[in-house]
């Protein structure tokens, strides 16, 4: 019999339905896997008392008929969303001790259909990274190897934690949020699937800010099948959101198997950068001739904006963040480290609470947005975002989802790049774009690199296809047959 934590979300749903096990089994069989991997530290806060609490309404409610979309299904919650009662840090000190009186929308909507909290998934510190090393709790260690190479992995980041419980098979899904990348290129460090939706498609509501313009909820899951299940229970418009947009929300499970015969996929010249690793080129090549041999027309493109969307975010990114995060100062909720004044408070808690990186991006967003730079970078980096969409405007009026590369390499060792900011900031070359036209896109793990790590094609679609683009997903997803697990 396969073990329990190997099962799909999709064929969990299927056997807890069937009753061939209770999902407080199911609760159980995932608890003792995290205790078992608590080496990769992927989880900042464990709630085992909770899932298990969880897992027996969920059994009540199925028993009498009652049972949700997503009833009994363990999954993991990155420590950005806020939940009611159990700590939230967003992988930072300054919020040290912080318990929310409140629910993040989507965590409330995943409870409401029946799903099982494990606990709160380790992150970047307030999400500004690329591998999960930013956190004030360590960073987390992926469960993938090098072949011969026994060195620990990144899982990628922002959403590491998420990635690594989904891929070790603590978690049966987990949400994650991408502000450049943080849910897709994780997803192809680790073997994954993750879907970014279209900026509005779910709440930012209850979710600590990042970068408010580009900060996204979405789920990371072992199969295209399972995230669109999960984006289902996730998404919806929310009033108290004024940036979540009232479209109904579609079954995402609906067109999986549609294909993608008469699908027009794009292929943008752009996107083959200088020293991108011969593989990460075979597998994108192999990625369109898949395509190709399920009926898809391939026609290359061209979005000529994509060579200035890195530094464009850079900007715009820690521009917002710079604002955002000037809220944490140590009176309200959080840390609190004394000084001679209020001002000498402030600055003694936010030195702190806040790591080195948090730091860099409030030094540069608080530069771009001072009196005599705000023209010359913050105002040119908007209209160069505007620029980049419209670019993909044009891309879709002749195709229906574009092919890229997730990430330019394969996970890379804890430290290797973490001496480079820029370095580690070009992890999200191939992924930036997307989020900065807010065009919904994900990573399907497509093949292996010569020393056994997983790598990801992306695919990018309109704003708010997502069932097109989770068609295309699938049908990349059969052609790859990706069946590779991690050791650890």
């Amino acid at each position: 019999m396969t073990a329990l934590t190997d099962l799909t979300l999709a064929a969990a749903r299927e056997g807890l339905a069937a009753k061939r096990f209770s999902a407080r089994e199911l609760a159980e069989a995932h608890l003792t896997a995290m205790e078992r991997a608590r080496a990769l530290n992927a989880f900042i806060t464990e709630t085992p008392e909770r899932a298990l609490a969880d897992a027996a309404a969920s059994d009540a409610r199925r028993s009498r008929g009652e049972a949700g979309p997503l009833d009994g299904i363990p999954i993991a919650v990155k420590d950005l969303f806020c939940t009611a009662g159990v700590a939230t840090t967003a992988g930072s000190h300054i919020l040290h001790g912080f318990r929310p009186t409140y629910e993040s929308t989507v965590t409330a909507k995943l409870w409401q259909a029946g799903a099982v909290m494990l606990g709160k998934a380790n992150l970047d510190e307030f999400a500004m990274g690329s591998s999960n090393e930013t956190s004030h709790h360590g960073p987390v260690v992926s469960p993938w190897r090098r072949r011969g190479d026994n060195r620990p992995l990144v899982p990628g980041g922002s959403s590491g934690g998420s990635a690594a419980a989904v891929a070790a098979r603590i978690a049966m899904g987990a949400t994650g949020t991408d502000t450049g990348g943080s849910i897709r290129q994780p997803a192809a460090f680790s073997g994954i699937v993750g879907l970014k939706p279209t900026y509005g498609r779910c709440s930012r509501w209850g979710i600590v800010a990042f970068a408010s313009s580009l900060d996204q909820a979405g789920p990371l899951a072992r199969s295209v099948r399972d995230a669109a299940i999960l984006l289902g229970a996730m998404a919806g418009h929310d009033p108290k959101d004024s940036t979540s947009v009232a479209t109904p929300v579609p079954d995402y499970e609906q067109t999986l198997q549609a294909g993608v015969k008469g699908l027009r996929v794009g292929i943008p010249r752009e996107y083959r950068v200088d020293g991108m690793p011969v593989e990460v080129e075979a597998l994108w090549q192999r990625g369109i001739e898949w395509l190709r041999a399920g009926g898809a027309a391939i026609e290359e493109i061209s979005l000529p904006h994509t060579r200035y969307a890195l530094p464009t975010y850079y900007i715009v990114a820690p521009a917002e963040a710079s604002s955002n995060l000037a809220r944490y100062d140590g009176v309200r909720y959080g840390l609190r480290v004394p000084g001679g004044s209020v001002d000498a408070m402030y600055a003694n808690t936010r030195g702190a609470g806040f790591g080195r990186e948090v730091r860099r991006r409030i030094l540069i967003g608080t530069y771009v947005l001072s009196a005599g730079y705000y023209d010359a970078y913050y105002r040119k980096a908007q209209r160069v975002r505007a620029l980049v969409r419209r670019d993909f405007d044009q891309a879709f009026a002749r195709v229906d989802v574009v092919l890229t590369p997730t990430a330019p390499s394969a996970a890379f060792a804890i430290g290797e790049k973490s001496g480079d900011p820029i370095a580690m900031y070009l992890n999200d070359v191939f992924t930036v774009p997307a989020s900065l036209a807010g065009l919904p896109g994900i990573s399907v793990p497509a093949g292996l690199d010569a020393h056994g790590l997983p790598l990801g094609l992306q695919l990018i679609g309109r704003p708010f296809d997502e069932p097109t683009v989770l068609q295309a997903a699938t049908a990349l997803e059969t052609a790859a047959g990706f069946t590779a697990r991690p050791e650890v």
